[in-house]
């Protein structure tokens, strides 16, 4: 099956990877605001446009080929196509380090995850170009990953013993440390899920959540964000990379910037109590009807309960996982940027 979908991928790029001036790019998850708000204008209008007309772009997504966000970055890696984006957590299994760009509660808002990413960003781009043969364009965020529960709860101690949804290996660990059921679900598996008890919560973005119908199948919205910002890297493969001129690369990367990744940072923050209250009753909702959903209050004592775990247990673990010196590399920078540390292996 993964051969089909690589030759059948490859047949549909087949045009724009034989053409100098074209790139073929697969994007992040089709039908959220990140992929229709930002990813499609970029590529098939504004980068056209700031090349004047010299480059041309296909344009799809990993949801729309077949494939999982896992393969998005290995088959780039392969040359089936030039670039692609998704979330960091989903190449996890291809880095164990790719885990610590993306740590939860590390920051409090995207300001603060945006700093502790641009502070990791030296690792990002040494993990891409080793273990992708890629060149980092840069990056985009989802939004906060908070935890939408179909059972009714008061704080993080409640998900002891439910079974969660988690959107990454690192939020898997922590709600293992909190002594609940950590599952790995693909996104769109999740509402069927926690209509049949299958799962009990699950862990996403509250815009995703709302443009999703996860309101349908869950009572209760807890807004820490447990999972992090599962922020999507954008990278293009080497020679892909090489074979530009510069002053194309310095196009690309300068409209990147400009016209996905600063927006969409910010955002990110402005839109997260708008989407909490489209889903908790709110007395308006641009996104359409508001929703009833029950708010449950974050307390100063769940933030600190994850840290503390991240410290003492979690961070640890991951760089020893990782090996090599990537632990008092994320000391050395994120640690720094985010005020927090830990005792590397």
């Amino acid at each position: 099956m993964y051969k089909t979908t690589l030759t059948l991928t490859a047949l549909l790029f087949s045009t724009a990877a034989h053409a100098q001036d074209s790139l073929s790019v697969v994007g992040s998850w089709s039908g959220l605001p990140l992929h229709k708000n930002y990813e499609a204008p970029f590529w098939t209008t504004s980068l056209p446009d700031a090349s004047g007309g010299t480059l041309e772009v296909v344009l799809t997504t990993h949801d729309q080929m077949g494939i999982s966000g896992g393969d998005v970055f290995r088959m780039m890696s392969q040359g089936v196509f030039d670039i692609g984006m998704t979330a960091a957590d989903y190449a996890v299994s291809d880095s164990a380090a790719l885990e610590g760009l993306d740590v939860p509660l590390v920051a409090s808002d995207a300001d603060e995850a945006k700093a502790a990413l641009d502070a990791a960003r030296p690792m990002m781009n040494d993990i891409f170009e080793t273990v992708f043969n890629a060149h980092v364009i840069g990056t985009a965020p989802y939004p906060a990953q908070i935890v939408f529960c179909n059972a009714p709860i008061t704080g993080l101690a409640d998900l002891k013993g439910l079974k969660v949804r988690a959107s990454g290996r690192m939020t898997a660990n922590v709600l293992e440390g909190l002594n609940a059921e950590a599952v790995t679900m693909a996104f769109g598996e999740v509402p069927g899920a926690l209509q049949r008890g299958v799962i009990d919560c699950a862990v996403t973005g509250a815009g995703s959540g709302y443009g999703s119908g996860w309101w349908e199948v869950s009572t209760h919205l807890l807004p820490l964000a447990l999972g992090g910002w599962d922020p999507v890297v954008a990278a293009i493969r080497m020679d892909r990379w090489n074979a530009m001129n510069p002053d194309m690369q310095q196009t690309l990367t300068t409209a990147f910037v400009e016209q996905i990744e600063v927006p969409a940072w910010a955002e990110a923050q402005a839109n997260i109590p708008t989407e909490i209250a489209c889903l908790t009753g709110g007395d308006e909702c641009p996104l359409g009807d508001t929703r009833n959903m029950t708010l449950v209050e974050v307390t100063p004592a769940d933030e600190e309960l994850v840290k503390d775990l991240l410290i003492t247990k979690i961070l640890p673990e991951w760089s020893e996982r990782a090996g090599g010196d990537w632990g008092q590399r994320w000391n050395d920078t994120v640690g720094v940027a985010t005020g927090v540390s830990f005792v590397a292996n």
